[in-house]
């Protein structure tokens, strides 16, 4: 299991988490906003997504973090939303770098 060392809140509103491996992640606020699955953002029956992406800012942020048990976070962002869980093999599958996208299935 992908276990966080370190979660930080970046200056611009994004998040950096340093995982136990030591690789360092890096999430804009927007990206994990759209990531969201609740079911607000998407049915839970359907998997349909619920959420427009068209009305989520491009400056949305990420304003705070709280742990949810040992397995993810859950994120408060700046637009008000907060019912999102990100477990953390969740955050560590959408990691954007380029290392984790050249090693990720299609």
């Amino acid at each position: 299991m992908n276990q966080p060392r370190k979660v930080d809140l970046k200056p611009e509103g994004g998040l950096s988490i340093l995982w136990d491996d030591g690789h360092r992640a890096i999430f804009g606020g927007r990206s994990l906003r759209l990531a969201c699955r609740c079911a607000l953002c998407k049915d839970e029956w359907t998997g349909e997504r619920r959420q427009d992406p068209s009305v989520v800012a491009p400056d949305v942020a990420v304003r705070a973090f709280k742990p949810v048990g040992r397995y993810g976070l859950s994120l408060h962002f700046s637009d008000g939303h907060n019912t999102g869980i990100f477990t953390f093999n969740r955050l560590r599958g959408i990691c954007e770098c380029e290392a984790c996208r050249a090693g990720r299935v299609p």
